[in-house]
């Protein structure tokens, strides 16, 4: 009986660990945390299609390539080629705050992704929940987006994103993740404080 579950849940079951791993490192801002993301989310989308959350299949890929720019963005700092400064040093990336002039322009790509996801989904596809499932996936996007960057206000983003993704995998039958972005939502609350006192030390030092 154990073996059959396990056996039906296996891509759940390990994708949840890797996700409990990756969390952890977020909060404690460790750049390891993008490998556990990697095999996360190359895992994920056998996960996903299988489990018909077509835009969240789809999502893994994007984040696929936003894991090769953040490892960039987070080790290798203000070296990176395309600021155009030459460094004999290599300056990691600091936590700071989302610049307030991308604010509105995030909004509305949100917005227009979410409507174009949603379309997508309610005409090429059998999903039973387009609209959940289109959402997640267009806030997603400027969270690991924010997140590259190490932006402090990137744990609101996903804050809002576990919520829903909670309440939609308990839907759909995938129970260890569910149960796993339950506590996403208390580390994400617990991740801002942290990475917010990080920043004041990075302050002082500086």
């Amino acid at each position: 009986m154990i073996s059959t579950f396990i056996a039906a849940h296996w891509l759940d079951i390990v994708t949840t660990i890797l996700g409990l791993a990756y969390i952890l490192l977020e909060y404690k801002a460790s750049a390891w945390m993008w490998l556990a993301g990697f095999l996360m989310q190359s895992l994920g989308i056998v996960l996903y299609y299988q489990k018909g959350l077509y835009a969240d299949c789809g999502m893994e890929f994007y984040y696929l390539l936003v894991t090769i720019y953040g490892v960039g963005c987070w080790v290798l700092g203000d070296k990176l080629w395309w600021k155009h400064k030459e460094k004999s040093t290599t300056t990691p990336l600091t936590i700071s705050h989302f610049p307030r002039r991308l604010v509105l322009p995030w909004i509305i790509i949100i917005l227009c992704i979410w409507g174009v996801i949603y379309w997508v989904l309610v005409t090429f596809t059998n999903s039973n929940v387009p609209m959940a499932d289109s959402f997640t996936t267009a806030l997603s996007i400027v969270g690991i987006w924010a997140l590259a960057h190490k932006y402090l206000e990137q744990w609101f983003i996903w804050i809002a994103v576990d919520v829903v993704t909670c309440i939609l995998y308990f839907y759909k039958d995938i129970p260890f993740k569910a149960s796993l972005y339950a506590l996403y939502v208390v580390i994400a609350v617990m991740g801002y404080f942290k990475w917010k006192q990080m920043m004041k030390s990075q302050k002082v030092r500086s």
